[in-house]
This record gives structure tokens, sequence and C-alpha cells, in this order.
């Protein structure tokens, strides 16, 4: 049976914490907007860690434009941020930073809204039953 928590979920975590504020703190890019980062995967054998990660830009730029900026930043600014962590880890390999931009929010967003739109149309053929099952809750006592 695996560990629940091994040691790749620990190393990853204390990755996702030190990077995030590295890039708060140390990285003075104006281009870069306020990235927030999900997830740190790391190699069982310690190779790589991908990080994921979502940004709230600036104005005048689409989110692709955005999320392409970020993303090349991020990558650019990899070698600098994992010899940063280099000095904070005990590991004897430090992993090479990926950086991903996380699609999941947006996803999600999508699936809440074709969600929505199937309950609008289910209501519209079916007028009086649309306040029993408001509530929320499937189960019958």
């Amino acid at each position: 049976m695996p560990k629940d928590f091994s040691r790749t979920s620990r190393l990853g975590e204390q990755i996702q914490r030190e990077v995030a504020q590295m890039i708060q703190f140390e990285m003075k890019n104006p281009k870069l907007g306020m990235v927030t980062l999900n997830q740190v995967k790391v190699a069982k054998d310690l190779g790589y860690a991908d990080i994921y990660f979502t940004v709230m830009g600036a104005k005048g730029e689409t989110d692709a434009e955005i999320r392409a900026n970020t993303s090349k930043i991020l990558n650019e600014a990899a070698g600098y941020l994992r010899s940063q962590l280099a000095r904070i880890l005990t590991t004897r390999v430090t992993p090479q930073l990926r950086f991903h931009y996380d699609e999941t929010l947006e996803r999600g967003h999508h699936l809440t809204g074709l969600i929505k739109q199937a309950r609008d149309a289910d209501d519209a053929r079916h007028p009086g039953e649309a306040d029993i099952a408001d509530d929320g809750d499937d189960r019958q006592d």
C-alpha cells in the first residue's frame, strides 16, 4: 500500500511555498501579473518539478496573451528560481522547474456554465418541478 504522504508530495509542497515567495518578493518583472501557484508535481527521481499556475494580468491584454507572457517569463526565470531553491532545500538534487498554466479553473467554470444551461433548459420544459428540485438535496428522507 502506498504511503499517504510521500516524500515527493512533501517536497512539492515546500517547493510551492518557496517558489511562490520568490515570485512575489524577488522577481521584479512589470509584465508579470498576479501569479498563484496551484500545484507542484515532483518526479519520483527528483529530476523535475511541474509547477501549475494561474494568473491575473494587466488590463488591455487578452487572457491568452497574459497566459503566454507569464509562462514565458516564468520558464525563462526557472534557472534562477532553481538556483535559489537549491540554497533552501536539503536534498542532494534540486529538480528542474517547468511551469504550466493550470486550466482546471477555466474547465470548472465552463462545466458549471453547461450545467446551469442544462438546468435552465430543463426548468423551462418542466416549470412546476423547479421549486421542488432547487433545494440542492436530492436525498429522500
